[in-house]
C-alpha cells in the first residue's frame, strides 16, 4: 500500500490528463457499442479472453500457444467484423465539422422551405396518415445527399402536397423508397437508404423507420416517417427517431429548416436515443 501511495504523489498533471482521456475514451466506446449489433461480438471476444485467462491460471502451454499466435489474425479480424460501426463512427466525427474551412464538406448553399412548401408537405403527409399511407420524406441540409438521389429517379419538381400524395399512393411505380427534398425541390424518388443497426430502436419500428434513423445517423438530413400500419407520423434527425407528433409539432420542425443549420455545440455524443411523445 505505502508503494501505490508513493506512486500516486509521484503523478504528474499530463499523467491524469491521460487517465481521463482514456477513461472518457473507454466510457463512450461503451456507450456507442451498445447500440449496435458489435455488442453481441463483444460479448463473444470476453467469453475468448476468460478462456485464455483460465488458460494462463492452470499453466495450460497448448492453449495458450494457440491465442497467442492468434492475436495478428484477430486483430485483422476485428477490423473486418467492425468495419460498418467504424465507418459510420468515422463519418460521426466528419459531420462535427472541426475543420470545415479546410474540407468544405457541407453542401452548397440552397433556396431555404417558404411557409407555402411546409404547408404543402404538412398537408400531404397528414393527408397520407389519414389513408395510412406509408412514406418516407428526406430533406438534405448541409451533407449533400447526391448519392442517394442516384438510386432513385429524378423528379426534379417543385414541393406539392398533390405529387407527393401521388407518389406514395399503394401499387404506385414511385411507391417504394424515400423522396429527397433539396431546397424547394423533390429531387428524387424511390431512394434507397441505409438501415440503422441500433439496437435501442423499438421492436414495433419497421423498414421505413429504420431506413429514415439509418439516413439521419451519416448525415445532418431531416426526415419525415408516415406509418403504413397505424398512421402515426414520425421524425428522425441527429440519429434519434421521435414518433407520434402533430401537426402544429411537424411545423414548428420544418421550420428549423428554413434557416442555415447552426454549428452543433455540446460534447460529441456516440450514444443515440429513440424519444417517444
Amino acid at each position: 500500500m505505502d508503494e501505490y501511495l508513493i506512486r500516486l504523489t509521484r503523478l504528474k498533471i499530463g499523467d491524469i490528463l491521460e487517465i481521463i482521456i482514456i477513461a472518457m475514451i473507454i466510457y463512450y466506446f461503451l456507450r456507442w457499442i451498445k447500440t449496435t449489433n458489435a455488442w453481441s461480438v463483444l460479448k463473444g471476444l470476453l467469453i475468448v479472453f476468460m478462456c485464455w485467462l483460465v488458460a494462463y491460471i492452470f499453466d495450460l502451454h497448448a492453449i495458450q500457444w494457440i491465442f497467442v499466435n492468434a492475436v495478428g489474425v484477430g486483430i485483422t479480424a476485428l477490423i473486418i467484423l467492425f468495419q460498418p460501426e467504424l465507418r459510420r463512427v468515422l463519418e460521426q466525427l466528419g459531420q462535427k465539422e472541426l475543420m470545415p474551412s479546410f474540407f468544405g464538406g457541407s453542401s452548397s448553399e440552397q433556396e431555404a422551405l417558404t411557409q407555402e412548401d411546409i404547408d404543402e408537405i404538412v398537408h400531404a403527409v397528414y393527408h397520407m396518415a389519414k389513408e395510412k399511407t406509408g412514406a418516407l420524406i428526406v430533406m438534405e441540409r448541409q451533407i449533400s445527399l447526391q448519392d442517394k438521389v442516384k438510386t432513385g429517379i429524378i423528379i426534379d419538381a417543385n414541393i406539392c402536397s398533390g405529387l407527393l400524395i401521388s407518389i406514395f399512393e399503394e401499387n404506385k411505380p414511385l411507391h417504394d423508397g424515400a423522396v429527397i427534398v433539396r431546397g424547394r425541390k423533390l429531387v428524387a424518388a424511390t431512394c434507397y437508404l441505409p438501415l440503422s443497426s441500433n439496437m435501442q430502436l423499438s421492436k414495433e419500428v419497421g423498414t421505413r423507420h429504420r431506413a429514415a434513423v439509418g439516413i439521419s445517423e451519416e448525415t445532418d438530413s431531416f426526415t419525415v416517417i408516415v406509418s403504413e400500419e397505424t398512421g402515426t407520423v414520425s421524425i428522425a434527425r441527429n440519429g434519434e427517431l421521435i414518433r407520434g407528433i402533430s401537426g402544429d409539432r411537424l411545423k414548428k420542425e420544418l421550420r428549423t429548416l428554413q434557416t442555415v443549420p447552426e454549428k452543433k455545440k455540446g460534447r460529441f455524443s456516440l450514444h443515440r436515443r429513440e424519444k417517444q411523445v
